[in-house]
Parts: C-alpha cells; structure tokens; sequence
C-alpha cells in the first residue's frame, strides 16, 4: 500500500495520463465516427460499451507486453519504437479516418470500435507499459488500470477540448514527444541484457557509488532519448512539404 503514495508510483500515473491524451485522440474520433449513425438513445451505450471494450482489451494487451519486456533485448526493441512513436508526434501528417465504418446497429458499432482500438493500440501499449516500468514491479499492471480508468474521461469526453489546447499550445505535443523520449531513454537501459551486462557485472561493482552511478546512467539516457526525439523530429519536420504543415 505504501507504494501507491510514493512519488515514484503518481509520476508513472501521470505519464501513463499524458501518453493517452497524446496517443488517444485518434480513438476519441473513431468512437465518434462508429456511433454517428446509431438512434440517439443508443449512442451513448455505444460510446460506453465500446469504451469499455476496448479498455479491457488494451489492459489485456499492456499486460502480455509488461511481460514480454522482461526477456533480453526486447526493451531496447521496445525503447527504438517508443523513439520513432515520439517522432512522428512532431511530424505533420494528414489524418485519414474514411476507412471507419458506422453503423446503426449497437453491438456493430462496438464491434468497430474495439477492432479499430486494437489496430491502433500498439503505440499506447508499448509507451504505456514503458511508463508502468516507473514503479514497483508488482503494482506495474494495477499502475496501468488506475492510468486507463483516470484518462477515460479525459478522451471520450475531454477530446475536443484536448485538441483545440494542442493547436493552441504545440509545445504540449513537443513536450509528449519528448516524454516519450524519456520513457524510450529509460527503458533501453533498464533491459535484462544491459543490466545484467553491463550495468551489473562490471567496474561499478566495485565502485563505492554504485546505485548513484546507476541512476546517474539512468536519467542521462533518459535526457538522450528526449533530445533525440526533439532533435530528429524537428528536423523531419522542417523537411516535409509546406502543404502538409499547413
């Protein structure tokens, strides 16, 4: 129970928020385009259900990645796509959201949104669970429920609002990039082959600053990934088409 009141534990809770309102947008208008044709006493239970559904099979998900990130190698996997998900945020691109179709029938309409979600869920679930590394290892998937649970209502209901902020504000796109950056920094050097490896068995063993070396390690990587992803974005960026940064 103490672990729910470090600080540690309501800084992942609050990345895990910021990465849903960041990646989730696009979901908040699929739920939107899935229901518009169902009865008006209808499309609220739509939107709830399909919400629902869709968060569970998200968790489902988080949950085989939170173990899958405990095998060699596959947090640097992880923590390479977490870059490249951090960079696109900062490259305009043209949504396209035709392929959504609605129905007027409620569990199709549920069924769309859930396939959809799934679809569209890889980049959520890979940040989220690199988030959920923050805390301690046996709260990490009930870190990742509360997280969920908190940012429902911000993208179903809040969308709008979250949207016209960041077309008003981008720095709080840049700052979700490099967040991600962040998480992608620490997580990398936090994998079982690095730790192991590296940052185990070696010359800081034998150093009398061992955890302080390690955490210096820790958060260096974790400025690097954010720099990283500020630095190629921006870059790639400025290279698109003037017609697509409009």
């Amino acid at each position: 129970m103490e672990e729910f009141l470090t600080a540690q534990f309501w800084l992942a809770v609050g990345q895990i928020i910021m990465i849903d309102i960041l990646l989730g947008g696009d979901n908040a208008v699929v739920i939107a385009l899935a229901c518009r044709k169902l009865p008006p006493q209808q499309r609220f239970k739509g939107i709830i259900w399909g919400t629902a559904g869709a968060i569970i099979l998200r968790v489902v998900l988080i949950f085989f990645a939170l173990q899958l990130l405990q095998i060699p190698f596959l947090k640097i996997i992880g923590a390479l796509l977490l870059v490249w998900i951090g960079i696109k945020l900062l490259i305009p691109e043209n949504d396209d959201h035709d392929n959504i179709a609605a129905s007027d029938k409620l569990w199709a309409a549920i069924k769309t949104i859930i396939v959809a979600d799934f679809v569209m869920s890889l980049d959520n679930v890979i940040a989220i669970a690199g988030a959920a590394q923050g805390a301690a290892a046996e709260h990490h998937l009930a870190l990742v429920v509360f997280g969920l649970v908190i940012s429902i209502p911000i993208i179903v209901w809040g969308s709008q609002l979250v949207i016209k902020l960041m077309d008003r504000f981008p720095v709080i796109i840049t700052l979700g990039a490099m967040l991600l950056g962040w998480i992608a920094g620490t997580m990398l050097i936090a994998d079982q082959f690095l730790t192991a490896n590296v940052l185990q068995d070696s010359w800081l063993d034998r150093s009398g600053a061992h955890v302080e070396v390690v955490g210096a390690i820790k958060y260096g990587c974790g400025i690097a990934g954010a720099l990283l992803v500020l630095i190629v974005g921006k870059v790639l960026a400025g290279r698109r088409p003037k017609a697509l940064q409009d």
